[in-house]
């Protein structure tokens, strides 16, 4: 049933991270961009970076960009509208103009109105064009003819009343004009044509920007290293349209283009699932790691998407360094290289440049794990700042003159996107915050902080349980050491024996070194003392709970007992009960046993360190026996069973503890009394 319980257990979890590999895969392949027929990147007056490239079929010479814009803009300022001439609007005014018998007042302003139409009367707008300068000639539409004509003699409406009503002399004459309300029947006989003035336009705007030729297939387009005119640019624009064009009619699919961004995502994603399954188990084993490197890469590829989409060759800014630089501090240098390579093949189907970015990125990622190694001060995440700056900058020189063989296409804004990009990757120090309180994650730097006797709880330990907080520090440097030798984590072993007993701060005077002569277990029955002794355990995770300690801390003060028993009070219910089965239970620490090589170490060095105050001589010998003594009984009670420590560290483990021992209770020099014969010091005042 045991057997059954492991087996479904172990078949859910490879689920899980199989689900999180093809979540990882699924998101990265729907944020991808669509594929396009080519994958040129290029700008206007920057050199062409890649091979001649030839015409594959007859491209046509489009007018580029400015050629178009000249054109469009001489064209507004020289374009002359097209207009109609009504020869009917006179005789529909004069029919307009009042009756009146026994005068010839009709006739007379009839025949001035002739006289000024014959001139051409146009709209209010238009004659202010004419009086701005604006509008110097029309072109006039009539039978179908279409003939330019000045408009210096053209007047409006407006114009035509304010002549006449300041030149007509006679008075009757005056106040007929007056009288024929001659402001409401005024209209213009030149009349803007809107449908042919925009027909010829757009004729004249297509003879100006007219293809300037072919470039015939076979021919060049453009060759490696000259720098991209307008036409050029165009041309280039023309040819991608072209061949998009006959990829589609050729029948392309989308969603096997889909399909092949998939089935690359999963393949990249799959090795790196094969390398943690065979190489780094650690990691593998736990969930938490192992989402924590799927949505590094998924995070840190939509990002360097974004930069790549919103800003012109942004995926050099993505600062995809921090990724290879959070799993070197959580866990090793070899996975981070490895999960840096993943994430780089899979930025780089996104790049135009995939293979230059691929070696600008795979540089500037070795660099920054083979510099910084371990992280224990933010000062060396500085300076691996400043190497993955150099590492970028040597790249980029590489590749310019490896594609170009000169200096002429050196982009300085290149360099600065580069220099940005290292810059952001010092951020990965408040990342790395943010990563160890969404994942339980701990680094070197916090360790070392922890570790800090200046923490709060660590210095009430000191005020309050000065013998508990010595000995800490004792077991810290005895499991430091000995850790460091079979090459567990140091810093980690030695954070956590800092705060392994801190449960004791609950009942300082119950335990043997923080007291002064008075014993208040003499008090108590055994059971009851072994209670209290037991519940340091229990307290220490409370008290931890309380001052946010991360979980492998915590691990250390449940695990540093294990499920072993207070065996003084439990020995002495023994004894006093000789004729009962005692139950263990009560006096069993609630465990569980170490569950990892430094929680073991440091259980090792708890008993050590304890049990070598006890000794009554500190000979190399009584040392070496004490620390085999106690070893070997743990390991003979079965406490590293489900630790992953092997039976080859165990020696190297005594021997560190009992070295360590040794120097600690060196003896000293035993100074001889002051002979008789021996001379008083001399005094100042008598020299």
């Amino acid at each position: 049933m045991h057997r059954q319980i492991i087996e479904t257990l172990s078949k859910r979890s490879v689920a899980v991270r199989l689900l999180t590999c093809l979540a990882a895969a699924v998101i990265i392949t729907y944020f991808y961009p669509h594929p396009e027929s080519s994958h040129y990147n290029y700008e206007q007056n920057r050199p062409w970076n890649y091979a001649k490239l030839i015409a594959p079929f007859d491209i046509p010479i489009h007018a580029d960009s400015a050629t178009i814009l000249a054109a469009r803009d001489s064209l507004d300022a020289h374009f002359v509208p097209v207009y109609e001439i009504n020869q009917l609007m006179i005789d529909s005014v004069v029919a307009q103009l009042p009756h009146l018998q026994g005068t010839n007042y009709r006739n007379e302003l009839a025949s001035k109105l002739r006289k000024i139409y014959s001139s051409g009367v146009v709209d209010s707008p238009t004659r202010e064009k004419i009086s701005d300068g604006d509008l110097p000639k029309i072109r006039v539409l009539e039978k179908n003819v279409l003939s330019e004509m000045s408009t210096g003699h053209f007047t409006s409406a407006r114009d035509i009343y304010l002549h006449l009503d300041s030149t007509i002399s006679d008075p009757g004459l005056h106040q007929y004009f007056t009288s024929a309300n001659l402001q409401n029947i005024l209209r213009p006989n030149i009349i803007y044509n809107d449908a042919e003035s925009r027909r010829h336009y757009d004729y004249d705007y297509l003879t100006l920007t007219a293809d300037r030729g072919v470039i015939q297939q076979g021919q060049t387009i453009i060759d490696k290293g000259t720098i991209i005119s307008p036409q050029d640019f165009t041309n280039l624009r023309t040819y991608e349209s072209m061949v998009e064009a006959s990829i589609t009619k050729a029948g392309k699919s989308d969603w096997l283009m889909l399909f092949g961004q998939f089935v690359y995502v999963v393949m990249l994603l799959a090795i790196l699932y094969g390398y943690l399954y065979f190489y780094n188990r650690k990691i593998y084993g736990d969930i938490r790691a192992f989402g924590f490197v799927m949505a590094s890469i998924t995070l840190f590829f939509l990002i360097a998407l974004a930069l790549n989409t919103f800003v012109s060759s942004g995926i050099y800014i993505a600062p995809l360094t921090i990724v290879p630089v959070l799993v070197l501090v959580f866990f090793d240098g070899r996975t981070a290289l490895m999960v840096s390579a993943v994430l780089t093949l899979v930025c780089a189907a996104i790049t135009s440049f995939p293979l230059e970015f691929i070696f600008l990125q795979f540089s500037a990622s070795a660099i920054a794990v083979y510099s910084l190694r371990q992280l224990n001060q933010r000062s060396e995440l500085l300076r691996t700042a400043g190497f993955i700056a150099g590492a970028y900058l040597l790249s980029y020189l590489a590749l310019e003159l490896l594609m170009n063989g000169t200096f002429e296409g050196f982009a300085w804004r290149m360099v600065v996107y580069l220099a940005v990009n290292a810059a952001l990757c010092s951020m990965a120090y408040v990342i790395m915050s943010a990563v160890e309180h969404m994942f339980g994650f701990i680094s070197g730097v916090t360790l070392i902080e922890l570790a800090d006797t200046n923490n709060t709880l660590l210095r009430k330990l000191n005020d309050e349980c000065p013998g508990t907080f010595q000995h800490s520090l004792s077991v810290s440097n005895l499991a430091a050491d000995a850790a460091k030798r079979i090459g567990a984590n140091e810093q980690l072993v030695r954070a956590g024996a800092m705060y392994h007993d801190v449960g004791k701060l609950s009942n300082p005077a119950f335990f043997t070194e923080n007291q002064h002569g008075v014993n208040p277990h003499d008090a108590l029955q055994p059971e009851q003392s072994g209670r209290i002794v037991i519940n340091h355990v229990i307290d220490g995770l409370r008290r931890a709970d309380k001052a946010g300690l991360p979980s492998v801390i915590k691990d250390f003060i449940r695990e540093h007992h294990g499920k072993g028993k207070a065996k003084y009070f439990y020995y002495t219910y023994c004894k006093l009960h000789p004729d009962e089965q005692v139950d263990p239970a009560p006096f069993t620490y609630p465990g569980p046993n170490p569950q990892s090589r430094e929680t073991a170490v440091l259980m090792m060095a708890d008993a050590v360190e304890a049990a070598s105050r006890s000794l009554r001589e500190h000979t190399p010998q009584a040392i070496a026996d004490l620390v085999n003594k106690i070893i070997d009984g743990q390991i003979a009670e079965g406490m590293f069973d489900e630790s992953p420590l092997e039976f080859r560290d165990i020696p190297i483990i005594k021997e560190a503890f009992i070295k360590r021992l040794k120097t600690m209770y060196h003896s000293r020099i035993v100074y001889p009394d002051a002979p008789k014969n021996a001379g008083q010091p001399v005094r100042e005042e008598q020299r």
